[in-house]
């Protein structure tokens, strides 16, 4: 699924620019970074992807569709094409690792005997199996990164949105993380991150887009972390 900002702009309260004339296009399976100082406009890109703001002017498009023209019941069908994964993780607390991957599941509708098959599978691949029963106040911050990481994914989006997944992990679990994301990638997902971490970048070595008040001003396919 290719995404595609075209010419997109955001204002709040007439005055404030947020995302100012934002153009580029992100290829199916592409694994692409998005960096620039707080404020730059990063969370707002994000959040027009998601369909949970609308650009003042331009357009977004997932597959040729505009999804800010699409009605409610639509825009949900859309949305589950993309996973989300946070710095805050966002683990329901009572509930245990399977039971937090289960209700994404659930919420997409998806049957009993698939969410029994599925779930054990994906936490397999982001190497926690062993911890399906545990609560999320029983994992490092590393484990319950990877619990929403196979939260995201367990629906099998195209796209996994990761906005700054190692802001609150050590050096050693952020290298697990990227990793994993890596890993996704190269499945078939898209992945789209953000973060501040210049090691992360540069270790990555893929496309970068890099962002400052609100403009896109650099564009590398295999950058660094440049501001």
């Amino acid at each position: 699924m290719s995404i595609t900002f075209d010419n997109v702009s955001k204002k709040y309260n007439n005055d404030y620019v947020a995302l100012d004339e934002v153009s580029f296009v992100i290829k199916p399976n592409e694994f692409v970074s998005i960096v620039g100082p707080s404020g730059a406009g990063k969370t707002t890109l994000l959040r027009m992807l998601l369909a949970e703001e609308r650009p003042t002017h331009g357009r977004v498009l997932l597959h040729d569709i505009d999804i800010h023209l699409l009605s409610g019941k639509d825009i949900n069908f859309v949305r589950r094409k993309i996973g989300a994964v946070f710095q805050d993780f966002r683990l329901l607390p009572h509930k245990n690792v399977y039971e937090n991957i289960a209700f994404a599941m659930e919420a997409a509708g998806r049957p009993d005997e698939e969410i029994e098959s599925d779930v054990p599978h994906v936490l397999e691949l982001v190497d926690l199996g062993s911890k399906i029963w545990n609560f999320p106040h029983e994992l490092s911050g590393g484990e319950k990164q990877r619990v929403a990481i196979a939260r995201a994914i367990v629906n099998q989006p195209d796209i996994i949105i990761a906005d700054e997944p190692t802001g609150n992990l050590d050096p050693v679990n952020t290298y697990d993380i990227v990793q994993i994301l890596k890993k996704i990638n190269n499945l078939g997902t898209t992945v789209i991150l953000t973060t501040h971490n210049k090691g992360v970048i540069d270790s990555i070595g893929r496309r970068v887009i890099t962002i400052q008040d609100g403009r896109i001003v650099r564009d590398d396919m295999t950058g660094k972390y440049i501001l």
